[in-house]
């Protein structure tokens, strides 16, 4: 059974960009809920940390670099089915190949400066959470 939390974050580009509003409407219009929400820097340790996963793959320090370049929204979001309807709603990885209206569709430059991030697995999206908000600012 799917879970009804899912993690996200509005990476440094679209942020740079001036997206963080258009890409929380499009996130509230398809019924999402934010019940955590925050405007932060990852430093290059907590990029390393979080990406880990990656650690061994040749992309892993641009990866880094470019998460660490400037501020980033995290937010955990909330409605049935959340992780696969999330990923529905953001698009492929690479924006060139992702849905005519998803996020990354619309904001994303290339498949390395993708506008968002979202959790893949229910599993992921708790710990990705718990890795970005304590649970007293979890609403």
């Amino acid at each position: 059974m799917s879970g009804n939390r899912t993690f996200t974050m509005i990476k440094p580009d679209a942020v740079e960009n001036g997206h963080i509003g258009a890409i929380l409407e499009k996130i509230t219009a398809a019924g999402f809920k934010i019940v955590a929400m925050k405007y932060t820097q990852l430093s290059k340790r907590d990029a390393e940390q979080f990406y880990a996963i990656h650690k061994e793959r040749p992309f892993f320090d641009e990866l880094v670099a470019f998460m660490t370049r400037g501020p980033i929204v995290a937010a955990i979001l909330e409605k049935d089915n959340a992780v696969d309807d999330f990923r529905a709603l953001i698009g492929a990885t690479n924006p060139a190949e992702a849905a005519e209206g998803t996020i990354r569709k619309l904001y994303a430059k290339d498949i390395g400066e993708n506008a968002i991030h979202g959790s893949d697995s229910d599993e992921n999206a708790a710990i990705e959470s718990a890795f970005h908000f304590a649970g007293r600012e979890i609403f």
